[in-house]
């Protein structure tokens, strides 16, 4: 199959977002606000345990919120 072939089949199904552009402020703030508590948590109890329970989850949280900030304020990464 060419690409051209690839192209034109693409075409009648267009690409739709898991998250809207409508939803993504939301969804950026609430992972914002949960990296924020979660980082509070680990600074709080620091051992081995707290972190894969605290310290990975708010290093994702505050990944995933920031580029979706960044999305939702319109500057596109």
């Amino acid at each position: 199959m060419s690409l051209n072939e690839i192209w034109e089949a693409t075409s009648a199904s267009p690409y739709a977002p898991l998250i809207s552009k409508d939803n993504q402020f939301f969804v950026g703030f609430s992972l914002l606000f949960s990296a924020f508590i979660l980082t509070g948590l680990f600074g709080l109890n620091r051992s081995f345990l707290s972190i894969a329970s605290f310290g990975v989850p708010a290093s994702l949280a505050f990944g995933f919120g920031a580029v979706f900030m960044i999305c939702a304020a319109g500057v596109y990464v």
